[in-house]
């Protein structure tokens, strides 16, 4: 189990540094495609600059935009990976305000602003999981629904309705999938049907 954390919800917070406006903005996204949206939507182009980084497992990105190379970037992923964070976003919005920071000093501008948008965020524990799918007859759908939803660090993602009854996806924490296997058999005295996703 890996001992990450995402953020529960977007989270702002603002400082002014030397006459400069810093707005961070910071979020939970699940791919990079999410993240990219993410940047889109909280750019704002009435800003000197609109800097960003952002990491989901092993890939991550970011950009210094017009400012000078990597004071700002990557000072902001390195406040991300810092707080032990995953399948975060961050963007940090700068209006000029007239003063030259230098490089150290837009290094923790960015990187302290992003930094402090992050600690000031909600997480939650990142559980990897497996795809899973139940199949059960009407008669068991309520009873088993309710214990999936309740079954610790699982995700009942959907729900099908066939002829005999529902079919329904589910996320199980890894190592946990033998457990969810023997509480369905036992809960429908065998005749649910507990399948890993390929």
């Amino acid at each position: 189990m890996s001992n990450l954390s995402t953020l529960v919800a977007t989270v702002t917070a603002r400082q002014e540094i030397k006459k400069s406006r810093f707005v961070a903005v910071a979020g939970p996204v699940p791919d990079e495609a999410a993240a990219k949206e993410f940047i889109a939507a909280h750019s704002d182009q009435t800003a000197n600059h609109n800097c960003w980084a952002w990491r989901i497992g092993q890939a991550y990105r970011f950009s210094d935009d017009g400012e000078p190379s990597g004071t700002a970037g990557k000072p902001m992923l390195q406040a991300i990976d810092g707080q032990s964070l995953n399948r975060v976003a961050v963007i940090v919005t700068r209006w000029f305000g007239g003063v030259l920071l230098g490089s150290g000093g837009l290094i923790r501008a960015y990187g302290g602003t992003a930094a402090l948008c992050l600690r000031e965020a909600e997480k939650i524990p990142l559980v990897d999981t497996i795809a899973a799918t139940v199949r059960c007859g009407f008669g068991d759908l309520a009873l088993l629904q309710a214990r999936l939803e309740a079954f610790p660090g699982a995700q009942l993602r959907s729900q099908a309705f066939t002829d005999a009854g529902a079919e329904l996806s589910v996320l199980v924490p890894k190592g946990e999938a033998d457990s969810m296997a023997r509480m369905v058999a036992d809960l429908t005295s065998g005749r649910a049907a507990f399948k890993i996703e390929d």
